[in-house]
């Protein structure tokens, strides 16, 4: 039985390829990180993530480990290294976000409702017709430089474009001749 055993010689077992070893060390620390992960992120499911993630991350980088006594804080730490990851990622992609809608906002003669029914009309595209209409209605790309990044015929791009802007369009209550 390996779970009354110390850390060191089940950190040392784990080493020599014992899965049985290592699930101990799961067993025995997995409720104390989970804890912690959850005060931190103070939501569950992100917590417990992040807690499978530092096991994953544990048992591959187990060597790396310099005193197998201190498992437990060196496994803490590794959550603790992915939980701030994880906040510095979701605070870049707020920042993206926030400029995204201020950018939209900044849309001259779009009216909120409008933006709104061109934002659902254009989730309802087709995902390559949707790429089509983003770079070159949105993104100032040439028919060929849109063809060439998604890797489709000049002709598909310039009817995805044409086929999206009439949805667009028709999701803005005016007509293709307007």
């Amino acid at each position: 039985m390996t779970s009354g055993r110390p850390d060191a010689v089940l950190v040392a077992a784990a080493r020599k390829g014992s899965d049985a070893a290592f699930t101990a060390l799961v067993t025995r620390h997995q409720q104390g990180l989970r804890g912690f992960l959850r005060r931190l992120c103070r939501n569950h499911a992100l917590a417990d993530d992040i807690a499978q993630e530092a096991f994953v991350a544990a048992w591959t980088s187990l060597g790396s480990l310099k005193d197998a006594s201190r498992f437990r804080s060196w496994l803490y730490g590794l959550g603790w290294r992915l939980a701030a990851n994880r906040f510095r990622s979701e605070d870049r992609r707020r920042t993206r976000e926030e400029a995204y809608v201020a950018e939209q906002a900044d849309v001259p003669g779009l009216s909120p409702e409008d933006r709104m029914a061109l934002e659902q009309a254009m989730s309802e595209l087709p995902p390559d017709q949707r790429a089509a209409v983003a770079l070159c209605l949105s993104g100032g790309f040439s028919h060929t430089e849109a063809a060439e990044t998604l890797g489709l015929p000049v002709g598909t791009v310039k009817s995805h474009v044409a086929r999206g802007r009439a949805k667009l369009l028709e999701a803005l209550g005016e007509t293709h001749d307007e």
